[in-house]
């Protein structure tokens, strides 16, 4: 079997956004962790070598000047925005200062400039370790969805979902969603991070990922019906085994962190992911420091009840 070939290299956190233009709009970790790139193309695997643009840069200090992760890109009531998590200076990082969330807004009718505005921090109940946000429209409500860690709860992060009164302020009650409790959700961090958002025929499924991120990092799968209370924590369901992860047949380990596309026809669901071609025996030090986690997409099928199957990374 030929080797997987990545859309984008060295792109972690992967974000692609098929928008009525017919261009994809890419985003995801940039090496360094000092800026946030916009990519286009009008085909999935064109992204690599296309129209790109360094549309933010980090502060020099304070909150917004360190580790620049996952920046997801969104197209909400006629603007663009993009959600981010950053850190805090390293001589004060720390439990307290590290990672929060915030969001750039774009109002021009393409999101290829530096003509962003900073909107500011995503506030939550409790001011915390948070990162990894995505959002969705539901029953005409603007939900978000992202990581935090829980100071009572055991672990490392966990999923909490809320409502939205506009793209960059959250309203009413937070809901934990999902925390690390199957064994391997567990290895190396209790982590459920990394959220993303599917809707099928009758359900609504959100995969996340979980572990640490070497080569035991894997999907899960939560879900709940259409039409049912989202913030009622008796909606929603979860899988006790991962729907993804490490293709030893394939050679590609720790796949997560992903986004849900089309194929340009609308004809075929795509499973956007990181991964690395390699497991971490070879890797010193912290695999976070690694750059060799690249963008993969492959189509994906459902199962007669209705759930994705998403095969193994690699398989197309």
């Amino acid at each position: 079997m030929a080797e997987k070939k990545p859309i984008v290299l060295q792109r972690a956190d992967p974000c692609a956004y098929l928008h009525t233009d017919g261009y994809y709009y890419f985003t995801g970790s940039v090496p360094g962790y000092q800026t946030i790139e916009v990519r286009r193309a009008k085909q999935l695997d064109q992204l690599q070598d296309c129209e790109r643009v360094t549309v933010w840069h980090a502060h020099a200090d304070g909150p917004l000047s360190e580790l620049i992760w996952a920046p997801e890109i969104h197209y909400i009531n006629g603007k663009w925005y993009i959600y981010f998590a950053a850190s805090d200076d390293a001589e004060v990082r720390d439990a307290k200062h590290h990672h929060r969330m915030f969001v750039i807004e774009c109002d021009h009718e393409s999101p290829m400039t530096a003509d962003w505005q900073e909107k500011g921090q995503i506030v939550t109940d409790q001011d915390s370790f948070s990162l990894d946000a995505t959002v969705f429209e539901y029953q005409s409500q603007l939900y978000y969805l992202w990581a935090q860690l829980g100071p009572t709860v055991p672990g490392n992060s966990n999923l909490y979902l809320a409502k939205m009164a506009n793209p960059w302020t959250l309203t009413g009650k937070e809901m934990l969603l999902s925390l690390p409790e199957f064994d391997w959700e567990k290895i190396g961090f209790s982590v459920n991070e990394g959220p993303a958002v599917l809707f099928g025929q009758d359900k609504i499924f959100i995969t996340y990922s979980a572990s640490a991120t070497d080569e035991h990092y894997a999907v899960g799968l939560l879900w709940a019906d259409l039409g049912s209370d989202l913030l009622d924590g008796y909606s929603w369901h979860k899988s006790e085994q991962p729907v993804f992860k490490s293709s030893q047949k394939n050679h590609l380990f720790g796949p997560g962190h992903n986004s849900f596309t089309t194929t340009a026809d609308g004809k075929q669901n795509v499973i956007v992911y990181h991964a690395r071609p390699y497991d971490n025996a070879g890797i010193e030090g912290d695999p976070l420091d690694n750059p060799d986690r690249h963008a993969y997409a492959q189509t994906f099928s459902w199962d007669q009840k209705g759930f994705p199957d998403f095969g193994e990374p690699g398989d197309n």
